[in-house]
């Protein structure tokens, strides 16, 4: 059965509003839930960025939902404190939590003053990290002298069993790579046939375990409130990659998609007031062979879209699965 998720976006929303949101969306019948790290917004506008670890803590103790947590240990995080925050996650609450791992964006990592590297260099960083985490994770003494540098580091509160690590991917390119060494991929909704070379890249490779998506949707009472949203709140999206990765302010952001449409943001986001064709356009995923489907309504209030999803587009998909 194809597990529905509630996405908790920090960038958006105060933290202690969030927390509440996610309460109602377990009430609701979500079966799940993850969360962005960011230490920037993408969009004045957004206004908000929330500390996600300690956000983590909270709603794991407040719900009874499995968490996860779409990070990037390279620049702004060691990658040594970034295994010893998911050790204490999931000793606390075991079974419960998943980190998926990514080379980051300059919006977040940037504010370390160190040089923004290209993305192959990021990369190269990224699967230094995996390694050091994972020797970390499994209770090893670890010193590194690389692109990464750990001295003599272990982690002395280990979980029983350490947590899935997911490799954090859009491209197929990156999807490959991240074959290696993932316990599971996550990636965005795209067009379909981006969407299944995405898939195809990482099992072709060898990757194993779950496979899940992030959907943008927008979601509202009429047609023209829901495409207003979606522009006031989330045309960061219409910046393509590399370029969304290279921008360093929410500022940027906001001028580049200065003349930007509701048309040009129904490219990434599902924009309509009728859950049903939100549903149809969700089964699509489905029938994609994705596991798992992480909700992100794209408004800063989420109650009506949790109410209604949770009544009129969860039961359904679930039954489609």
């Amino acid at each position: 059965m194809t597990t529905v998720g509630f996405h908790a976006s920090h960038e958006q929303i105060p933290p202690q509003v969030l927390l509440r949101d996610v309460q109602r969306a377990e009430e609701a019948g979500f079966d799940a839930a993850m969360c962005s790290d960011h230490f920037a917004p993408w969009s004045v506008r957004q206004g908000e960025s929330g500390f996600a670890w300690s956000w983590l803590g909270a709603a794991l103790q407040a719900t009874r939902l499995p968490f996860g947590v779409v990070t990037a240990p390279v620049q702004r995080y060691h990658p040594a404190v970034s295994a010893q925050a998911i050790a204490t996650l999931e000793s606390m609450y075991p079974g419960r939590f998943w980190a998926a791992l990514g080379s980051g964006e300059a919006v977040n990592e940037h504010i370390t003053g160190d040089p923004w590297p290209p993305k192959e260099a990021r990369d190269g960083r990224l699967l230094e990290s995996v390694d050091a985490m994972r020797r970390l994770l499994a209770g090893e003494e670890v010193s590194i002298r690389g692109d990464i540098v750990v001295d003599r580091a272990r982690i002395w509160s280990l979980p029983a069993v350490p947590p899935p690590l997911i490799a954090a991917a859009v491209s197929a390119e990156t999807a490959t790579s991240g074959a290696a060494w993932a316990d599971g991929l996550i990636t965005v909704d795209q067009p379909r046939a981006t969407l299944r070379a995405v898939i195809d890249a990482y099992r072709d490779a060898g990757g194993r375990g779950p496979l899940a998506v992030q959907v943008h949707l927008s979601w509202a009472a009429d047609d023209d409130e829901a495409r207003a949203i979606a522009l006031d709140q989330w045309r960061s999206g219409t910046v393509p990659p590399p370029l969304a990765w290279d921008l360093d302010s929410p500022e940027s952001f906001d001028e580049r998609t200065a003349d930007a449409t509701a048309d040009d943001v129904a490219r990434s986001v599902q924009i309509s007031a009728d859950t049903g064709r939100h549903l149809e356009r969700l089964r699509d995923l489905v029938d994609l062979g994705f596991d798992r489907i992480f909700l992100h309504h794209v408004g800063r209030e989420q109650d009506a879209f949790i109410d209604a999803f949770g009544e009129h587009v969860l039961p359904e998909l679930r039954s489609a699965a």
